[in-house]
């Protein structure tokens, strides 16, 4: 691990000048991802900001009936809440599928969407990597890809997003909220906020430099049947070959996003509309277009059967 500065800031406006005013350097909350990257030489962050003590760990009711999740809220805390478990089911099961309860109980809930991916050519820094190094090409290409991705991937990045409860986020619609240095704020779609690759697979989100995530706010509940459907090598501890995040008759309609499949949480609101017509009907649409590995291409029966099971449950 190389050598860094560290600070402690007050207020999250604070934190977002902090990082902007310092070359390298990066917020740190919980740290679950990033120090193991440290670790590797793959972050080498100059300057460290903790935003720890800002004041955004509260859970707390928005005037249209939703709910306010603070970007510091841990995972274990969020998945406890009484709110959250009645009424975002789905998110509860999804974050209690994520990761052991040591991880659950560090890892925030910004941290948790701004997961860097778990591929392992990302993780070896003797092998090219266009997200470590851009322009250096995509040791996955030609390489052992069995659990990356199938859809929306580019020439220069097959990676997957690794997050169990940003694929919960998706299904439910919420909305990321920021600082930036200047003390700016604005609301981000989670639809908008994680990136495909592209030419840029370094670029993960929409977030601007220097900008710190806030909270993460959930719309009024949904209600009907909430499901979470993780398929993983081992029983647990594992991040989602396929995953199900499924709301079945909420608002009238059924929603469903998917993990393990692309670059960000898959949804393909379009493909929603045929769930009438059964299991097959909805995967036809939401896996338009995949472009699997010989590897992986095992991945588009599984969503299939995924997808039905969780119908059926």
């Amino acid at each position: 691990m190389r050598a860094f500065t560290y600070e402690r800031a007050a207020s999250p406006a604070e934190a977002a000048a902090a990082v902007a005013r310092t070359r390298g350097a990066k917020f740190i909350a919980g740290g679950t991802n990033l120090l193991d990257l440290m670790k590797l030489e793959i972050e080498t962050p100059t300057h460290l900001v903790d935003v720890n003590r800002i004041g955004l760990d509260g859970i707390e009711g928005t005037p249209d009936g939703g709910l306010r999740i603070g970007a510091l809220v841990r995972n274990t805390a969020l998945a406890a809440d009484a709110r959250v478990r009645k009424d975002y089911a789905v998110l509860s099961r999804a974050l209690l599928a994520g990761a052991s309860g040591q991880l659950r109980n560090k890892a925030t809930t910004a941290g948790n969407l701004l997961q860097r991916t778990r591929c392992p050519y990302f993780y070896d820094p003797a092998r090219p990597c266009n997200k470590r190094e851009p322009g250096s090409g995509c040791s996955a290409l030609e390489g052992f890809s069995r659990n990356l991705a199938v859809i929306g991937t580019s020439g220069a990045c097959i990676a997957t997003h690794p997050s169990d409860m940003a694929v919960a986020m998706r299904v439910l619609d919420a909305t990321i909220e920021t600082v930036s240095p200047d003390g700016a704020t604005r609301s981000i779609p989670i639809a908008e906020f994680h990136r495909l690759p592209g030419d840029t697979p370094e670029v993960e989100t929409a977030l601007r430099p220097a900008e710190l995530i806030t909270a993460v706010t959930l719309p009024k509940p949904l209600g009907g049947r909430h499901v979470y459907r993780k398929v993983r090598d081992r029983a647990s501890y594992a991040f989602a070959t396929v995953s199900v995040a499924a709301v079945i008759g909420g608002d009238g309609r059924n929603r469903f996003a998917f993990g393990g499949l692309a670059h960000k949480p898959w949804r393909v609101e379009a493909a929603e509309a045929e769930s009438g017509r059964g299991a097959d009907a909805v995967a036809d649409g939401v896996l338009a277009g995949a472009t699997p590995t010989r590897e992986n291409a095992f991945k588009l029966p599984l969503l299939r059967r995924t997808l039905a099971a969780t119908l059926a449950a």
